[in-house]
């Protein structure tokens, strides 16, 4: 499959005060029409290598390409498109003079702006303030504006930074399911973000960073995907209680009603068996999948470096890099 994104060795440092390396001989790829999760807490190096990409910055060593071209090369650009999580709008606009604003840049004929601009608005739920000015416009408008103009030009590529950062929680899955939508379409989506929540239902594969390395990267259901099992069942004798405990010493009963957990699935059988064979009912068999949260913080760690990763609060905010 085609590559839309591929960096080898990618390398960034920083020498203003004293020597930081902000991202260290990172290695990935992102294939064609998948959206691809860029995680990592703040000051992992995801907006460096995010700028290094679109060729705002250059890598100390190391090489990346984009759709097939160097990174930074220009007719790439014409093919990519870029939301950064607080993107600056010339407010005295109105929604619509902002996106015929950015068609001009890509020299879209008159009539082919009109129409893309009036698509765009009704695709992030702005039809109705098109002529409102940017001034008016609420955090959360201002979040679809930017996803609009992010697809004024028709990319092939978008790289998204928080692009859910400030929405109500309706606009938040509406513009979660535009990026679905993006990638039936057949684009590729490179999203950043600290909203993992959304990063496990909407992308295909994830990398995450920290301290500027690699630590982690697969596909969000290889990942998530656990062994453990979840079994309640009511009417066990006190007998069966106790063969069901030797079997899966984690087990609660209250009420007549047990519930267990058990980390092998090969097993499962048996302890429903002895469930059957001991009076049992069983009310639910249910395998326990892990959250991507889960996954991040046991690959992060809880402390590093004297610095506390593992609080959600914080990581859910998106605060800056």
């Amino acid at each position: 499959m085609p590559k839309a994104i591929e960096i080898n060795g990618l390398t960034k440092k920083f020498t203003q005060r004293g020597e930081v390396v902000a991202v260290d001989n990172l290695t990935l790829d992102v294939q064609e029409g998948e959206i691809f999760g860029f995680l990592g807490p703040n000051g992992a190096g995801k907006t460096t290598t995010i700028k290094m990409l679109l060729g705002l910055i250059f890598p100390t060593s190391g090489t990346a390409s984009v759709l097939g071209r160097p990174a930074g090369d220009i007719e790439m650009k014409r093919q990519v498109s870029y939301l950064p999580e607080s993107p600056y709008f010339y407010d005295h606009l109105t929604g619509g003079e902002l996106l015929d604003f950015y068609a001009r840049l890509f020299k879209l004929p008159r009539e082919v702006r009109e129409r893309r601009v009036d698509e765009l608005m009704d695709l992030v739920g702005l039809k109705n303030d098109k002529l409102k000015q940017l001034k008016q416009y609420s955090k959360g408008m201002l979040q679809r504006i930017g996803i609009a103009q992010a697809l004024i030009n028709d990319p092939k590529l978008l790289i998204f930074d928080e692009p859910t950062s400030g929405l109500d929680p309706v606009a938040h899955i509406e513009i979660r399911n535009l990026i679905v939508s993006l990638r039936d379409q057949g684009k590729t989506v490179f999203l950043s973000s600290h909203q993992l929540s959304d990063v496990e239902l909407v992308c295909d594969r994830v990398a995450i960073l920290n301290y500027g390395r690699l630590v982690r990267t697969g596909r969000v259901l290889e990942l998530i995907e656990g062994s453990r099992t979840e079994i309640i069942a009511e009417g066990v004798s006190a007998g069966g209680v106790d063969q069901l405990r030797k079997l899966a010493p984690e087990l609660a009963q209250k009420d007549g009603v047990i519930t267990l957990y058990h980390e092998h699935v090969d097993e499962v059988n048996q302890i429903i068996d002895a469930v059957r064979a001991n009076g049992g009912r069983l009310v639910s068999v249910v395998p326990q999948r892990r959250r991507l949260e889960d996954i991040f913080v046991e690959t992060i760690g809880g402390l590093e470096g004297g610095r506390r990763i593992g609080s959600f609060n914080e990581l859910s905010t998106g605060g800056k890099e």
